[in-house]
């Protein structure tokens, strides 16, 4: 029975923004739970084709294809192709994103409006155009990858943090229209975890590092393996009456107010 309730294998998951990072090692979670994977970035063919072959490598059946999730034109496109060289979209994971750090009063407006468009902007236009089969086949998962940004803010990431606010919010807005067609829709939010981009900071001593370690219940940093039970969990049929529901990843960081750094 439990088996059962986690079995993805034959579904076709679309992850933006899979070539690298959390995004990549989500997919790799449901690839190896038996999904088909749709790797999606939007930089160059070349970075699509060998993060392909890594999907591969790892006895996962993996497909790639460029598109901009901010282009709408594109979107509807790739959706078209995907649909008709591989599959129906079972399961969409909107994942990709970008940040910039600057602070607020420095921030340009087109900079600001660039991380709303992709982080915010670009999930509601993948989800328009996947959730039309969905709702025809009456069935379907949606997930949606905010994060603890979603729920705390943090100097120079304002804008990265208003898209992600407004991500939880569409995600239950998701939930609310189109819950009724079988379709579950909900989000992951990921805490601090170990990463290429992380690891020059990941050191002991490191003021960051310190920081996170010592504000992480779990007193670590996460590791990337560690997303994909949430995303199995929310791809799978264990949570079909989970609907608009935010699943943070975050070792305990959003369960408590901290403690002082000279405190066990």
């Amino acid at each position: 029975m439990s088996q059962t309730l986690f079995d993805i294998q034959g579904k076709v998951a679309l992850v933006t923004g899979s070539t690298h990072g959390l995004g990549m090692a989500m997919a790799m979670g449901l690839g190896k739970a038996g999904a088909t994977i749709i790797v999606n970035g939007n930089s160059s063919q070349e970075k699509i084709d060998s993060a392909v072959a890594e999907y591969r490598k790892a006895g996962i059946t993996a497909v790639g294809y460029k598109f901009n999730v901010a282009d709408e034109l594109q979107v509807i496109e790739a959706i078209k192709k995907i649909e008709t060289e591989v599959g129906v979209i079972d399961i969409l994971v909107n994942n990709a994103g970008i940040i910039k750090r600057t602070p607020l009063v420095d921030m340009e407006v087109a900079d600001f409006k660039q991380v709303v468009d992709i982080d915010l902007i670009s999930p509601f236009i993948v989800s328009k155009h996947v959730v039309r089969g969905m709702m025809e086949r009456k069935q379907g998962k949606i997930i949606n990858i905010c994060s603890m940004m979603s729920e705390l803010g943090r100097n120079t990431v304002g804008a990265y943090a208003a898209a992600k606010g407004g991500l939880v919010m569409l995600t239950k807005n998701m939930a609310t229209e189109w819950a009724r067609f079988n379709i579950q829709i909900n989000g992951i939010g990921p805490g601090y975890f170990a990463t290429s981009q992380t690891e020059p900071i990941r050191v002991d001593g490191h003021p960051f590092n310190d920081f996170i370690v010592n504000r992480t219940p779990a007193k670590k940093w996460g590791n990337p393996d560690d997303l994909a039970g949430a995303a199995i969990f929310l791809a799978s049929k264990a949570s079909d009456f989970v609907n608009g529901h935010i699943l943070y990843v975050d070792g305990g960081i959003l369960a408590t107010i901290g403690k002082p750094s000279n405190e066990e």
